[in-house]
């Protein structure tokens, strides 16, 4: 086999691979086998008949496409390797020369990671919001936990803010009413603006059995996008009672005796909290930074397929019917244009940071241990909602394990490269960003790691 390598741009490069007939021996063997099984030759058992029969009995045709079916896929696999390429995506393959017991030559067009100039991380700085575990949050944490133990009370009042109703719900477009729409008994709490737009402003003020009539626009249902008028009943109003903020609550509500040890220790959560949110802000203004100072060619194929894949994944939400997504936008005070535009600049950012976090990944070559890649799929999973064992099931049949190690390299190589850069707070104090993204020992990656990685390298990313 002989193979050759034309760069078409910074992204795509055509392979070309030559491949002689008599290496092609194994192949026509399998064929012949395998269309043997499928056709019935008087006076041959299935299976057994000669490979001259079998070719005089379905043609020389069907042989072949079954060979160059087996042949293209190891031969260019074999010319990557060769050629030390890093494809994205499927190739597209087009046979260029067949002729019949001499040669077979075909071509691979396929978009390949781009070479990518790295910066330094220790020139990057970055200023983030400081660690503080304020009064103010520690109230309201503790509102929120005694909020949890509170006991809701009917009162003899209009509406106000903060109140939990039960109301009724109607609604009508062009005065038809809508069936799906109607509602009767809701519970809702106001203020929350988890329902409809307009609804917490008509509630207020309303007492018991008292209705308001509001305008507002669908953003669910057949009706989506569209105006409409509501009309909201009030059946019941209550108010939340909450219990005394005192020792006998602490003891009850947690493993604290006294009010004293019980705010400390939520104002150590607070700080947890704050430190997580600042850790998130290190990594994204770093991430942020270096790649403002990066140049990353992007394959148009690739971001193509991932404007492609947002669309298709919107579109499913409306029954794939285009029309309602117009119509959708129009609500939202946009435009399909101005969609496909916001579409295509984030698919263009999803790429180029998962093209330069492979490229830093090679660079750094972290390990990533058993435990941490599992770590990763049972927060994968819990993420969708799913059972662990059954997600696991999932990404095994569909070969997604690679995509899941190689999530896991691409962020073990930027906290690596984050302890290079320096990091303050808006105060002026310096942030040990070790804290947050130190780096242990690397442990020896298991074997079926290190070909999990092959997988990720080569794979469709």
């Amino acid at each position: 086999m002989k193979s050759s390598v034309e760069k078409q741009s910074e992204t795509r490069v055509r392979l070309t691979v030559e491949v002689p007939f008599d290496e092609l021996t194994p192949e026509f063997d399998q064929a012949y086998q395998a269309l043997a099984q499928q056709v019935t030759i008087p006076g041959f058992r299935k299976g057994k008949a000669p490979a001259k029969l079998l070719e005089a009995r379905i043609g020389r045709g069907p042989i072949l496409e079954q060979v160059l079916n087996e042949m293209i896929p190891s031969r260019y696999e074999e010319a990557v390797r060769e050629h030390e390429l890093k494809p994205i995506g499927q190739p597209e393959v087009d046979i260029a020369k067949l002729e019949d017991g001499e040669v077979v030559e075909f071509t691979a067009d396929v978009d390949v990671r781009p070479e990518i100039d790295l910066p330094d991380f220790s020139g990057i700085s970055v200023e983030v919001e400081p660690v503080a575990a304020d009064e103010d949050a520690v109230e309201k944490e503790l509102g929120n936990l005694l909020a949890r133990f509170g006991s809701l009370t009917g009162v003899d009042r209009a509406v106000e803010d903060g109140d939990f109703v039960s109301i009724d719900l109607s609604a009508t477009v062009d005065g038809e009413e809508l069936e799906e729409a109607a509602t009767e008994g809701l519970s809702y709490e106001v203020g929350s603006g988890e329902l409809i737009d307009g609804l917490d402003e008509a509630l207020v003020g309303l007492a018991k059995d008292e209705s308001k009539e509001f305008a507002t626009t669908l953003v669910a249902g057949e009706h989506e996008g569209e105006d409409a008028q509501v009309t909201v009943t009030v059946r019941s109003v209550k108010v939340r009672e909450l219990p005394e903020a005192d020792d006998d609550f602490a003891q009850m509500a947690s493993e604290f005796d006294t009010m004293a040890e019980l705010r400390e220790d939520l104002a150590k959560q607070v700080e947890q909290t704050k430190k997580g949110e600042q850790a998130s802000q290190i990594r994204d203004k770093v991430l942020a930074a270096a790649l403002e100072a990066t140049e990353v060619p992007l394959p148009e194929s690739v971001v193509a397929e991932q404007v492609e894949g947002q669309l298709q994944q919107l579109l499913g939400q409306f029954g794939g019917d285009e029309a309602t997504l117009d119509k959708m936008l129009q609500a939202q005070g946009t435009t399909r244009e101005e969609f496909d535009a916001d579409s295509r600049k984030s698919a263009e950012e999803a790429v180029r940071t998962q093209l330069f976090l492979d490229a830093l990944a090679e660079k750094v070559e972290p390990q990533v241990s058993q435990q941490e890649l599992t770590d990763h799929i049972l927060f994968t999973a819990q993420s969708y909602g799913m059972d662990p064992n059954q997600f696991i099931q999932q990404i095994q049949a569909s070969g997604q394990i690679g995509n899941l190690f190689a999530d896991v390299r691409r962020g073990k190589a930027l906290a690596v490269s984050i302890l290079e850069a320096t990091v303050t707070d808006t105060e002026g104090n310096a942030v040990d960003v070790a804290e947050y993204f130190g780096e242990a020992e690397p442990e020896e990656a298991p074997e079926a790691e290190s070909e999990t990685e092959a997988e990720a390298e080569t794979g469709d990313e």
